[in-house]
C-alpha cells in the first residue's frame, strides 16, 4: 500500500496544476449545489486540499 501512496503523491506533484483546476471545479459544483450556503467552508476546504497535493497552490 505504501508504494501505491508514493506513486499517487508523485503523480499529484507532477500534475499539480491539473489537480488544482479539478479541485476548483469540484468546489464550484459543491457551492452551486448547496445554493452558495457554504461558500466559506467550501473555499477553505478546497484551499486546504490544494496545499496538500503537490508543491502548493498553482491557481489563484
Amino acid at each position: 500500500m505504501s508504494k501505491l501512496m508514493d506513486k499517487a503523491k508523485e503523480l499529484l506533484g507532477k500534475h499539480d496544476d491539473k489537480v488544482d483546476k479539478g479541485l476548483d471545479k469540484a468546489g464550484e459544483q459543491a457551492d452551486q449545489r448547496t445554493g452558495q450556503k457554504y461558500t466559506g467552508p467550501i473555499d477553505k476546504g478546497t484551499q486546504a486540499a490544494k496545499e496538500h497535493t503537490g508543491e502548493g497552490d498553482t491557481t489563484s
